[in-house]
């Protein structure tokens, strides 16, 4: 029988680069709003409060974090690593959005879009059985999932998966399994059913023989208003560039307290309110975990970054 071995949950985007490219990052997603609505966002006002060494500094803890999340994975070695993100009109268009999705092919290709078009990266095993034994144990359990047997070049395009895999297991030396949950497209998925969707990975996962030790990864968040937010379906208080801390506060207090469950009883709604559109993705891991408490490795919201940063473990193996 299968276990879950440890859990593992990151901001990425932002949280992935160096503090010094941020105001050029952030003005670019700034342009990207314009083009989309026509209309040019005001700078949040509490960007001339970050000086760049201040954010330097807090920064170092979501690095000190994912230095962490490397080490952890280098250190239990599981037999497969689960990634769960959601994808931007990435490697899923819009001619076929679906809700959850499970990749079912060999390998992947991790591929980042630049200034000067599309830069093919390091080449990723995939777990392609332990896939198929997700796939079919979430259809048996009432979960209609999309899966591909394949990506055009094999290229992995997705933000929320590529450049996690690519900084915290650059060896590229553990088979993963990726798991798509839309975040951004509404509709979306429920919390609570993303909530569901964790236990059923976690019955599956000990329910079957094989692979014996599996780590999990939720890739997303926290609280961020950019360019990409779905603005159309948006009818609170938040701006561009906000960054509602508190919600995300309380939600990492629940997850440190074994209380994540809470979370499942969170509406679409709240989730879109509070620019936490992306914690679909913990909420999933969430499931897997039960009442394990998080350790909260760091939190910090930058505006600089228009974002509020996370990193979080669940120890499973003691």
């Amino acid at each position: 029988m299968g276990k879950i071995v440890a859990a593992m949950a990151s901001s990425h985007a932002f949280t992935l680069v160096e503090p010094e490219r941020w105001d050029e990052l952030r003005e670019r997603n700034r342009a990207g709003y314009t083009r989309r609505y026509g209309v040019e966002p005001p700078a949040h006002p509490k960007i001339s409060e970050e000086s760049l060494e201040s954010i330097r500094v807090r920064h170092e803890g979501l690095r000190a974090g994912l230095d962490e999340l490397r080490e952890k994975l280098s250190e239990k070695k599981p037999d497969a690593l689960i990634l769960i993100g959601d994808d931007q009109d990435e490697n899923f268009k819009e001619d076929n959005l679906p809700q959850i999705a499970i990749y079912l092919g060999k390998e992947v290709f991790t591929t980042e879009r630049g200034e000067g078009g599309y830069r093919r990266g390091a080449r990723y095993p995939c777990h392609s059985d332990l896939a198929r034994r997700l796939l079919d144990g979430f259809v048996e359990r009432g979960f209609d999932v999309s899966f591909s047997k394949s990506f055009p070049n094999d290229e992995l395009l997705s933000h929320a998966h590529g450049p996690i895999l690519q900084r915290v297991m650059p060896e590229a030396d553990i088979p993963i399994v990726l798991l798509f949950v839309n975040a951004i497209h509404m509709p979306a998925i429920s919390p609570g059913r993303c909530y569901h969707l964790g236990q059923a990975m976690r019955e599956i996962i000990e329910g079957q023989a094989g692979p014996d030790r599996v780590a999990v990864y939720a890739s997303g968040g926290l609280s961020h208003f950019t360019a990409g937010y779905p603005w159309r379906d948006y009818h609170g208080p938040y701006t561009y560039g906000s960054i509602s801390e508190e919600f995300d506060r309380h939600a990492l207090e629940f997850m440190s307290r074994g209380e994540g469950e809470k979370l499942s009883g969170l509406s679409t709604h709240d989730l879109l309110d509070h620019g936490d559109i992306e914690m679909r993705s913990w909420i999933t891991l969430l499931g897997a975990v039960g009442k394990t408490p998080a350790t909260v490795l760091a939190y910090e919201p930058f505006y600089r970054a228009i974002m509020g940063m996370a990193v979080a473990y669940w120890e499973l193996e003691n």
